[in-house]
């Protein structure tokens, strides 16, 4: 990194399907992003409490040990991370958990099977010139 660079911008992804997690995490990277992904709830978690609040957040909503609307209540309640935008991302269709999700706090919620170009300008609709 030079003198006039400034870090990539960081992005959480919490996703427990590993060809998604991959998907996304080189999808992100070849945009400039600096990914931390977790591969459960639990580590999703760990991560909120840990790390400086990042670019974005993506969170699925079906994991183990702590789902997406948990992620997302608890992202909301840390410190420097209620304006993080965060999309959740699912196979659950219905409007309720739609809602849910938005309720929660959460500002977009994209559909599995996703379509890269399509999630890629959600993510800029809330975050602008990541390198």
């Amino acid at each position: 990194m030079t003198e006039n660079q400034s870090p990539s911008p960081s992005a959480l992804v919490v996703e427990d399907d590993e060809h998604i997690a991959h998907l996304l995490q080189f999808m992100l990277e070849r945009q400039g992003y600096q990914v931390h992904l977790a591969r459960d709830g639990r580590h999703g978690k760990e991560l909120i409490e840990t790390l400086p609040p990042p670019a974005f957040a993506l969170l699925d909503v079906m994991m183990p040990f702590y789902d997406g609307f948990q992620l997302v209540t608890l992202l909301r309640a840390q410190p420097g991370w209620q304006a993080v935008p965060v999309i959740m991302l699912t196979a659950k269709t219905q409007e309720r958990d739609i809602v849910r999700a938005l309720e929660a706090g959460a500002n977009d919620y994209v559909l599995k099977p996703f379509q890269p170009n399509e999630l890629l300008a959600r993510v800029k609709r809330f975050v602008r010139n990541p390198a």
